[in-house]
């Protein structure tokens, strides 16, 4: 199970980090706003993406989009995002359990900028309705720490 290979992955290497469980779902970036009473940007969600034969994963803020341009530009190739199936065939995780902890194999893991605006941040935890609370400094520590500017935060209303 998914929640059991992020709560394994969290034991050993950040024990101090708990586990949010809820009764209601996280499965969305809206929805996980209201559970968390957060901004849904402070939302970290995971993205599955194929450049050329490689697949990575992207923890964006949840308000953001994926920039064709800048992920180009980012990761030297045109980016595609991979269907749900494929998702869970790479990672374990279901879609809107996706995160970067728990992976059955290591794959590249990137940062995106929009993140640093926040002092904290809400990935998920494996499943629709787990998610984990931590720093982005210490998203970015677990995860390899490679920072990308490959998407486009919501833009302000003036």
């Amino acid at each position: 199970m998914s929640l059991d290979s992020v709560r394994a992955d969290l034991a050993s290497r950040a024990p101090d980090l708990a586990i949010i469980e809820t009764t209601e779902s996280t499965a969305t970036v809206q929805l996980a706003a209201i559970v968390h009473n957060c901004e849904p940007g402070q939302i970290a969600k995971t993205l599955c993406i194929r450049v050329g034969g490689e697949v990575l994963l992207l923890v964006t803020r949840g308000d953001a989009r994926l920039d064709n341009a800048k992920a180009k530009a980012a990761f030297g190739g045109r980016p595609r995002m991979l269907g749900a199936e494929e998702v869970e065939d790479l990672t374990s995780h279901k879609v809107g359990g996706v995160c970067p902890f728990g992976l059955p194999r290591q794959l590249p893991i990137y940062c995106d900028a929009s993140l640093r605006i926040y002092d904290e941040v809400i990935p998920a935890a494996g499943s629709t309705h787990s998610s984990v609370r931590m720093s982005v400094d210490r998203l970015a520590e677990l995860v390899g720490g490679k920072w990308v500017d490959a998407c486009q935060p919501p833009v302000a209303a003036e």
